[in-house]
C-alpha cells in the first residue's frame, strides 16, 4: 500500500480503513514511511480529523507495534489501574494517588514521562531521590508490585514503539496539537501497560495544554470512547491549572511536599481534593469500592491513617532509593544552594497567576529541559507559592525561588514576581473540578 494513497486519501478529508491505519503504523516501526511522509499524514489528520472508529483502529495498531504487558501470571494480588495527567505545573499527584490506590487493593504499574515544555515529568521527580531506578528490570518491577501495590516507572522501548517515532516528528512540525493523535499517543501506551482501568485527569487553564474548557472536554471525551473503543474502561476528571498545584513547582521540592502528604503534615487543599477525587473514580472503576463516596472515604483513610505512605516507602525502596523515605536520615533531597524570596510590591489578593510562566522559569533554573536528553538540575524551583485568593501584605512572599547561582536567582524572582498578579479585589473562587466525563 503506497504511503501517498494513504496520506492523499486523508488529505482528502475520506475516513482511512483499518488496512490503510495499519500500514501507516507498520511504516513508522520498519521506517519504509519517511519523516516527511509520516509529517504529512500527521499533518492531515491535524487538519482533516479522524472519526471515533479511526481513532480506535489507530489506537489498537500503535498498541500492537510492540510488546502487550500481560500480568495473568504475574501473581499480582489485585485489578492493574492507572491514572495519567495530561500535565501542568506543580503536577505532584501521582506520587500520592499510586500508593492510596495500592493501600486500598489496587496495583498500580504507573508508566510515567519526562517534562514536556513548561510541565513537569514524574519520572524527573522521582529522581530526584537518590538510587531510584525508573527504568528496572521486569523481576525488579514485579517484585515491587507484589511488595508495594505500585511501582512508578517509565516505558519500556519496547511499549509502542510507534508512538516513539510519531511523536518525535509531531513535536517538530507543529502536529502535536492533533486531538486524536494525543488520544492514541497517550492510550497506546496504557494499553500496552495491560491495564484493567484507567483514570485521566484533563488539566484545564493557563498552565495547561488545553487553555479552554471546551478543548479540554473534547480531549477528555476523545480519550473516554476511544479506551472504550479499545477495550479500557477510562474515565476523566477536569481540574483546574490556572494555578500552580500545591505550593512547589520544581523535581526536589514536590518530591518534599508530596512526602510531606504522605505524612500526614498539612498539606494544600486543591493536591489533596483532586488527588482523592481521582483516587476514588479509580477504586471505584476498578471494582474496589461499591461507590464513590465509599471509595473517597477508603482513600482519605488510606491517607490519614499512613497505609498509603508505607506503601510509598516500600515502593521507593524496591526499585533503588533510600530504605526509610520518611525516617531520620529521610529522603537525602538535594538543595539548592541559593534561596530567594519573591516579595509583593503592594498589599492586596492574588487575582491572578500566569502559571505557564511559573512553568517557564523553572525550566529556566535548570528544573527542566530546551532540547532533548538535556540533563536537569533537580534542586532548583519555587517553594511557597502563594495560591489565588490569598491576601498579602506589602513585601509579603509570593513564592521562594530555589537557584543553583545568583544570577539564576535574580532572573527567576523578577520572572515570578511578573507573573503574580496583586489587586484590591478577591477574584471569585476558582472550582478545582472543571468537569466530568464517562
Amino acid at each position: 500500500m503506497l504511503a501517498q494513497e494513504v496520506i492523499r486519501a486523508k488529505r482528502d478529508g475520506r475516513a482511512l480503513d483499518d488496512a490503510q491505519i495499519e500500514a501507516f503504523v507498520r511504516g513508522l516501526v520498519d521506517r519504509s514511511w519517511s519523516e516527511g511522509q509520516v509529517a504529512a499524514l500527521a499533518m492531515a489528520v491535524l487538519l482533516r480529523g479522524m472519526s471515533r472508529a479511526e481513532a480506535v483502529a489507530l489506537t489498537r495498531a500503535m498498541t500492537g507495534s510492540g510488546a502487550v504487558l500481560d500480568w495473568s501470571r504475574a501473581k499480582l494480588d489485585g485489578p492493574v489501574l492507572d491514572k495519567h495527567s495530561t500535565g501542568g505545573v506543580g503536577d505532584k499527584v501521582s506520587l500520592v494517588l499510586a500508593p492510596i490506590v495500592a493501600a486500598c487493593g489496587g496495583v498500580v504499574p504507573m508508566i510515567s514521562g519526562r517534562g514536556l515544555g513548561h510541565t513537569g515529568g514524574t519520572l524527573d521527580k522521582l529522581e530526584s531521590l537518590p538510587g531510584y531506578a525508573t527504568t528496572p528490570s521486569r523481576a525488579v518491577l514485579l517484585r515491587t508490585l507484589r511488595d508495594a501495590g505500585c511501582a512508578i516507572v517509565g516505558a519500556s522501548a519496547r511499549l509502542a514503539p510507534a508512538d516513539r517515532r510519531l511523536y518525535a516528528i509531531r513535536d517538530v512540525t507543529a502536529t502535536v496539537e492533533s486531538v486524536p493523535l494525543i488520544t492514541a499517543s497517550i492510550l497506546s501506551k496504557k494499553l500496552a501497560a495491560g491495564l484493567q482501568a484507567l483514570v485521566m485527569d484533563v488539566k484545564v487553564g493557563n498552565g495547561a495544554f488545553c487553555a479552554t474548557l471546551a478543548s479540554a472536554h473534547e480531549l477528555a471525551t476523545s480519550l473516554v470512547e476511544v479506551a472504550a473503543g479499545a477495550g479500557l474502561p477510562t474515565r476523566a476528571l477536569l481540574t483546574d491549572m490556572n494555578q500552580v498545584l500545591g505550593r512547589s513547582a520544581g523535581n526536589a521540592l514536590e518530591v518534599d511536599e508530596a512526602l510531606r502528604c504522605l505524612a500526614g503534615e498539612a498539606s494544600d487543599p486543591r493536591l489533596v481534593d483532586v488527588t482523592i477525587a481521582l483516587a476514588a473514580e479509580l477504586l471505584q472503576l476498578g471494582g474496589l469500592a461499591g461507590d464513590l463516596a465509599d471509595a473517597e472515604r477508603r482513600a482519605r483513610r488510606a491517607l490519614a491513617g499512613g497505609a498509603a505512605a508505607e506503601r510509598f516507602a516500600r515502593m521507593v525502596h524496591g526499585l533503588g532509593g533510600p530504605r526509610d523515605v520518611f525516617g531520620r536520615r529521610g529522603a537525602r533531597l538535594p538543595v539548592a544552594p541559593v534561596q530567594r524570596r519573591v516579595l509583593a510590591a503592594r498589599e492586596g489578593v492574588v487575582t491572578r497567576i500566569d502559571t505557564r510562566a511559573l512553568g517557564l522559569s523553572v525550566v529556566a533554573l535548570g528544573g527542566g529541559r530546551t532540547r532533548p536528553g538535556q540533563a536537569i538540575d533537580p534542586r532548583v524551583g519555587l517553594a511557597e507559592v502563594v495560591p489565588l485568593g490569598a491576601l498579602v501584605t506589602r513585601h509579603a512572599p509570593l513564592a521562594v525561588v530555589h537557584a543553583a547561582d545568583d544570577d539564576a536567582a535574580q532572573a527567576a524572582v523578577a520572572q515570578v514576581a511578573a507573573a503574580i498578579r496583586v489587586d484590591d479585589a478577591a477574584p471569585a473562587a476558582t472550582p478545582w473540578r472543571l468537569g466530568r466525563v464517562g
